[in-house]
């Protein structure tokens, strides 16, 4: 099969109306619009609802004047250009500011914006904290996505990075597998690169299916050729209205994963971020349509947790009652964080941590204190992170 065009101008779409994409116009002015015919081909264009369509086609909805740009504040943890440094353990290595598709819902769309500079072209700085910070094991490769990279390119970064003793695994965060499987299954290269680092460092795909009729044969294929080579392959997805947030497709999503070899990982509240009010579902209704697609699968499906990414640290959803919601820093800033227990009055409106105002705490766990009091910037919390945690 020959690799797929990609098309960055709404008006390329033959299947959108005149109408629609003059209205769509006024979205892609304000956020980028980048897919592929791949992509397009898995749309139902007869279904306006239809998930896929929901994934990459512009919205009018977007412009709706919710969340903002960094909705987890990663600027607070940028330690040099490139680079973020949140938790002690991992690094973030932000390697490109092109994707192969921009979802609509994509918490790093100011990346993608003609005035954003985060991503630098020389990563030299960011390898250079890297190799001064021996707590950090594990790097994250993102962005962007890490395989619109050409596959000598991102065997540059490999190599560096694989020189470094103290770093034991290299993640690469990545939806080309669903996006565009053929650059992988067209480019024998990147398979054998794969092999090539895994000999010496272990390599995790932090792959990224939304929606089950995204494992097509030749996305199945791609995830075959990278398991053979050595990669160890989770998935991870927010939660999507319109898209994933009804307990059967999700079900049907991590089950399918698990039947062909790949960890459901974690499920992510989707971020308030400026455009993603139409996408985002409430957390307690996220927690109930998780909990009960898990319920339909195998224990091996069922391994991916409910989290948000906070500018705090990445909290879990664990339960809830009639009155309360309950929550666990799953990872946190401050070590003081990692592991406490949050007790939260029920709130069905609240999308985000900070909605549920102050936090009613156990005695073992501290005062009652504000949600989202902000942490130092410019990579203090970072630094204190990595000198307090091991």
């Amino acid at each position: 099969m020959n690799n797929p065009t990609y098309i960055t101008n709404i008006a390329q779409v033959p299947q959108l109306s005149a109408s629609e994409k003059e209205s769509l116009t006024t979205v892609t002015d304000r956020f980028a619009f980048r897919t592929n015919s791949y992509y397009q081909s898995l749309i139902d264009w007869t279904d306006p609802d239809d998930p896929i369509r929901r994934i990459i086609v512009p919205n009018v909805g977007e412009l709706a004047n919710w969340g903002t740009l960094d909705a987890s504040n990663e600027g607070c943890y940028t330690v040099a250009p490139g680079i973020e440094h949140k938790y002690p353990s991992t690094a973030l290595l932000l390697v490109t500011d092109i994707c192969g598709g921009y979802c609509r819902f994509c918490f790093r769309k100011r990346l993608f914006m003609d005035d954003n500079e985060e991503v630098p072209k020389d990563i030299g700085p960011g390898i250079k904290y890297i190799r001064e910070h021996a707590e950090i094991s594990n790097v994250l490769l993102t962005g962007g996505d890490p395989l619109t990279l050409s596959t000598r390119r991102l065997s540059e970064v490999l190599k560096q990075l694989t020189a470094i003793d103290h770093v034991r695994v290299v993640r690469i965060g990545t939806k080309m597998l669903a996006l565009n499987p053929l650059r992988v299954i067209n480019d024998a290269t990147l398979p054998e690169m794969v092999r090539q680092f895994s000999a010496g460092i272990c390599i995790y795909v932090m792959a990224h299916f939304n929606h089950p009729r995204e494992l097509t044969p030749e996305a199945i294929e791609a995830l075959r050729l990278m398991r053979s080579a050595g990669a160890v392959i989770v998935n991870q997805t927010p939660l999507i209205h319109g898209v994933n947030d009804d307990p059967a497709v999700l079900s049907e999503l991590l089950d399918t994963l698990s039947f062909i070899g790949v960890a459901p990982y974690y499920v992510f509240q989707c971020r308030p971020t400026l455009g993603n009010e139409i996408y985002s579902v409430p957390i307690e209704q996220g927690y109930g349509i998780v909990t009960l697609a898990q319920s339909r699968c195998s224990g091996l499906a069922k391994r991916c947790r409910f989290v948000m990414s906070h500018d705090t640290g990445k909290v879990e959803v664990v339960g809830r009652s009639h009155e309360m919601v309950f929550m666990r820093y799953h990872q946190a800033v401050h070590s003081r964080d990692i592991g406490r227990m949050l007790v939260l009055k029920s709130n069905p409106e609240a999308r985000w941590l900070d909605d549920y105002g102050e936090i009613a705490v156990g005695r073992d766990q501290g005062p009652t204190h504000k949600i989202g009091a902000m942490p130092p910037c410019n990579g203090d919390a970072a630094q204190s992170a990595s000198s307090s945690v091991r």
